[in-house]
């Protein structure tokens, strides 16, 4: 498991020109950092802060019901962060002070994996 204890570090949270709040890099990112992985119970239900994680090993789909920072992430078709698992990595160079986002990419409901 990834160390979690510098996400404060890396990232902060605030109002967001895409939706709500946003996550925002603190400090330059180079691309290819691991910036946190997302934290929570897992989750039977798609809801809100609801991350969906394909399993390597079976294929299954399952929830991470987000409860640090990283739950405030926002979607874009061009984003600068991307998920392995539930670790979090910068696709590019990200800026001090730009949002960081990611792609939402399908929603595992629609393959009749999980109920929505």
């Amino acid at each position: 498991m990834r160390d979690n204890s510098k996400l404060r570090d890396w990232v902060y949270v605030a109002q967001s020109p895409i939706h709500g709040k946003g996550v925002f890099a603190r400090c330059p990112i180079p691309k290819g950092q691991y910036i946190g992985s997302y934290h929570g119970p897992h989750a039977r239900r798609n809801g809100i802060y609801v991350l969906w994680v394909q399993r390597e090993e079976d294929g299954e789909w399952y929830g991470v019901s987000g409860r640090n920072q990283l739950r405030y992430l926002n979607h874009s078709a061009a984003p600068c962060a991307e998920f392995d698992g539930v670790h979090l990595y910068a696709a590019c160079d990200i800026a001090t002070h730009e949002e960081i986002t990611f792609d939402y990419g399908e929603d595992p409901a629609a393959h009749g994996d999980e109920e929505a």
